[in-house]
């Protein structure tokens, strides 16, 4: 049993639907007081977080249905609201280091996983512009003098940051700066896209890139992590 604390978007097919199933169960362990599991660590690590374990499922069915799998099971519980465990079972960059073992020579996630700093910040630019503007244009020239953090401290760093609740206008910000890979003259829903509700140009631009094959967007957590903060009509 594992739920991992990087973005869903480097789980490969069998470990994004392999986590929502575990998921599911170790909700049900929690919340029916199961004997089984009860003392592994992931269940010790998550009980009493019922709100964070629900916010992790819905970055999962997020991800999932960009990659067009069906999920018709929401995980719903207001448990400490707003608050993530502080423990992990293993650090974010040991969690890339067991992903780039379990998947040699095997399918990989839509985002390829990250050989350096780089690659890592360049992934995750648009969901901490989506948090905070300042932090995400001050991060990007300090990885470039190299007096930013190593790849243990980013990766620790950004999946804090992917469990903060942006705000709407932060959002917006964000995917307008996304809209920017894939727009044209051609508006589907007929007027500008500054006027988009929200999740719909989020959408459009998820087909978009998909369809024409955009890598910087393909390779961005913020593609299907924003949209769990936004609500579902």
């Amino acid at each position: 049993m594992r739920i991992w604390d990087i973005s869903p978007g480097y789980l490969n097919r069998q470990s994004l639907l392999g986590e929502h199933s575990e998921l599911h169960a170790l909700s049900s362990i929690i919340v029916n007081c199961r004997k089984g599991y009860s003392r592994h660590p992931e269940t010790l690590r998550w009980k009493g977080y019922g709100w964070a374990l629900s916010r992790r499922h819905r970055m999962l069915a997020e991800e999932m249905a960009l990659r067009s799998y069906k999920h018709r099971s929401p995980v719903n519980s207001p448990e400490n609201d707003g608050v993530w465990p502080e423990n992990f079972v293993d650090q974010p960059s040991r969690q890339f280091e067991i992903l780039q073992s379990k998947y040699n020579e095997k399918q990989k996630g839509r985002i390829p996983l990250p050989e350096n700093v780089q690659q890592l910040w360049s992934h995750h630019k648009y969901s901490v512009l989506a948090r905070d503007e300042r932090l995400y244009r001050r991060i990007g020239p300090e990885l470039a003098s190299g007096s930013g953090p190593d790849f243990s401290g980013l990766a620790q760093f950004l999946a804090g940051i992917l469990r903060q609740e942006p705000k709407t206008g932060g959002i917006r910000n964000a995917v307008q700066h996304m809209w920017g890979h894939v727009s044209d003259s051609t508006h589907r829903l007929g007027y500008g896209a500054d006027s988009w509700p929200i999740r719909e140009l989020l959408e459009e631009i998820q087909e978009r890139a998909y369809r024409r094959k955009e890598s910087y967007l393909l390779s961005s957590t913020a593609l299907s992590e924003l949209l769990a903060w936004i609500p579902r009509k």
